[in-house]
């Protein structure tokens, strides 16, 4: 895992390399700069007219070592803003680039900016260097001036922009974009990710993303409370099987899932524990579902639940599944199951009870759900067993009483609040999954596309977690590597077959290369 810091973080990596390890700032601008021009040398070897837009912030003095980095290409560089308010390293550096041949143009004013946008325009590459990490309002002035113009520039203007450490006008604090902001072909930034980078919908306007080493050591940002997956991180879940391993030495899943008119959801579930690698897989359903069930694939198991006269699941189904779950080494609960009132009370009853580590998704949620007669998720959830839930923005806003936009616009708050109320690890899906724990740690998941949003694509994830919790992980493991896992099928089927035809099987059928990926990243 990548470790993701916010700005008060970085700014305190920043100062213990200064002053607990004795590399000086000036030094740490020079590294800075110098990473972000390989990277255009790297990307845009065929740039020849580049324009550097500094501020009068660190940020600029990192864009006055880019330009002098690019000397050979002549770049045009603006200051925007007052030579005289430029201050400490970065002036440092505005001086080496101007005792090196290069141009520092003076932008002071609005008047000044309106004549410079000519040449800025017509350059084939632009360098922003104008803000960094610290943003905590919208940017105001000629700084703010010149983002909303580039942000709105003529698409045949819009020549590749390089963003140093975070594109101007992102908060590195959060992923949220209340005003214009420039949007990045490429960000290099240092250290560590920001929050901006790797949170939606901030991270749509990052582009690629380099994390540059300029020397802060890493056990300075290890601290961080958020952090990126990694191919990796899936990939050691998935040691070579032994030569006399057996099916018992890969667990044993329940899914208790399904009902008349949605048995799709119990199949794919199953299917995709068995794709994951669990050693069985037996489904508990309905037993008027149970023929359908059963007939879908031949590799797995059925056991038939008790229902009452109108089709719910019953307190017989209660002690059925209680001892079906005794002898399994992880549930899933939901997909499917439907929402009758002795579903609910079925489902709320098995989560208070059962044993076994425990994945609850879809209908199991939403029978979580707080109403005027029953409490919610926060008492139901409060197990010694290891437990994992999977809502969707729709089921998450149900189980903590808000709305959905709400829960969207503070996904990674939503999610960890949760968890630390519960005690269980909360995936909250959709773009860039969140995966958090009760000690306040969360864990964003970068792989998955839109093509995934369909139905049964959940209910796959399911399966896929609850045979990483078969395999004996633990909560927070299955859940990260599952959600990695399950997002890189989606990306293997996307690239297969398009992202407007994909279906949920289509990502359960891709997790063999998914694992062939995985390999190539363990080696």
């Amino acid at each position: 895992m990548i470790p993701v810091v916010n700005a008060t973080e970085m700014r305190d990596a920043d100062r213990r390399t200064i002053e607990e390890i004795g590399l000086p700032g000036a030094v740490l601008m020079e590294s800075a700069g110098a990473a972000v021009a390989r990277a255009i040398g790297e990307r845009f070897p065929g740039a020849r007219r580049p324009v550097v837009l500094c501020g009068k912030g660190n940020n600029g003095g990192d864009g006055f070592v880019v330009a002098r980095c690019l000397r050979e290409l002549k770049p045009s560089v603006f200051l925007l803003g007052l030579r005289a308010e430029v201050r400490g390293d970065a002036l440092l550096h505005l001086g080496v680039f101007e005792r090196s041949g290069g141009t520092v143009h003076e932008v002071a004013d609005e008047a000044g900016w309106v004549a410079a946008r000519p040449t800025v325009f017509g350059g084939d590459l632009l360098v922003d260097a104008l803000l960094g990490t610290g943003l905590k309002q919208a940017p105001s002035g000629l700084v703010g001036q010149a983002i909303r113009d580039l942000a709105q520039r003529p698409e045949p203007a819009r020549s590749p922009l390089v963003a140093v450490d975070i594109p101007s006008g992102l908060s590195s604090d959060s992923g949220e974009t209340p005003w214009a902001t420039l949007t990045a072909a490429l960000t290099v930034t240092f250290a560590a990710p920001k929050y901006g980078h790797v949170l939606p919908p901030a991270c749509e306007r990052v582009g690629e993303l380099v994390v540059a080493d300029i020397g802060i050591p890493r056990s300075l940002v290890e601290g961080a409370q958020l952090w990126l997956l990694e191919a990796g991180d899936a990939a050691r879940v998935f040691a070579p099987r032994a030569p006399g391993a057996h099916k018992g030495t890969f667990g044993h899943v329940l899914v208790i899932a399904g009902s008349v008119g949605k048995t799709g959801a119990a199949v794919l579930a199953a299917t995709a524990a068995l794709r994951t690698g669990a050693g069985l897989v037996t489904v508990a359903t309905p037993a008027p579902a149970l023929p359908i069930v059963a007939a879908a694939r031949a590799e797995l198991m059925t056991e038939p639940l008790p229902v009452d006269a109108g089709g719910a699941l019953d307190e017989a189904a209660v002690t059925r599944a209680l001892a079906l779950a005794k002898d399994r080494d992880a549930v899933v609960l939901g997909p499917g199951l439907g929402q009758e009132a002795g579903t609910r009370s079925f489902v709320r009853e098995l989560v208070r009870r059962c044993p076994t580590p425990l994945l609850v998704d879809a209908d199991g949620l939403n029978a979580l759900a707080p109403s005027a007669r029953e409490k919610g998720a926060s008492d139901a959830l409060r197990r010694s067993a290891p437990t994992v839930v999977t809502p969707h923005p729709g089921e998450m806003a149900r189980l903590v009483s808000s709305s959905a936009s709400e829960v969207q616009r503070r996904r990674l708050e939503t999610a960890r609040a949760l968890a630390m109320e519960t005690g269980a690890v909360v995936l909250l899906k959709g773009q860039r999954t969140i995966v958090a724990r009760a000690d306040g740690r969360a864990a964003v998941n970068p792989t998955g596309n839109p093509g995934m949003a369909t139905g049964g694509t959940g209910d796959v994830l399911s399966g896929v977690i609850g045979a990483l919790l078969a395999r004996g992980c633990d909560a927070w493991t299955a859940s990260t590597a599952g959600a990695y896992l399950h997002g890189l099928a989606g990306d293997e089927a996307a690239a297969r077959l398009g992202q407007e035809s994909l279906l949920a099987g289509d990502v359960v059928s891709h997790l063999p290369r998914a694992f062939r990926a995985l390999e190539r990243a363990r080696a």
